[in-house]
C-alpha cells in the first residue's frame, strides 16, 4: 500500500521560510515522478512544482519562481519543498503526490497517490 506522508508545515511570519519534506513508502520511489500542489481556503488546489524521478528536471508553478524550490533524495525516499521570502498568499495545505512517471506534470489528474496534507499558514 503506498503511502505519502507531508511534514513540515505549520505558522510562520511573512517573510519566513519553511522546508516541506513528503516522505513515500509502497513503492519505488526513484521510479516515479513528484509533485506539490497546494490548495488555498475556498479554492481550488493548483500545481506548485515537480521533480522528475532523479532530479535532474523540475517545473516550478510562475507564481512561486525564484521562491520555492523542489528538490529529492532517493535514498531517504523523500520529496522537499523550501519556501523562501513566505508572504500572507501562501497559506494553503500543501499536498505531494505521486506519478506513474519518471517524468512530472503540472496536472493533477496525472497523480495517482496523494498525501493528506500539511497546513502552511503565513502571517502578516
Amino acid at each position: 500500500q503506498v503511502h505519502l506522508v507531508e511534514s513540515g508545515g505549520g505558522l510562520v511570519q511573512a517573510g519566513g521560510s519553511l522546508r516541506l519534506s513528503c516522505e513515500a513508502s509502497g513503492l519505488t520511489f526513484s521510479h516515479v515522478a513528484m509533485a506539490w500542489f497546494r490548495q488555498a481556503p475556498e479554492k481550488e488546489r493548483k500545481f506548485v512544482a515537480s521533480i522528475n524521478w532523479n532530479g535532474g528536471t523540475s517545473y516550478g508553478a510562475d507564481s512561486v519562481k525564484g521562491q520555492f524550490v523542489i528538490s529529492r533524495d532517493n535514498a531517504k525516499r523523500t520529496v522537499y519543498l523550501q519556501m523562501n521570502s513566505l508572504q500572507p498568499e501562501d497559506t494553503a495545505v500543501y499536498y505531494c503526490a505521486a506519478r506513474s512517471s519518471i517524468w512530472g506534470s503540472p496536472y493533477q489528474s496525472e497523480y495517482y497517490y496523494w498525501g493528506q496534507g500539511t497546513q502552511v499558514t503565513v502571517s502578516s
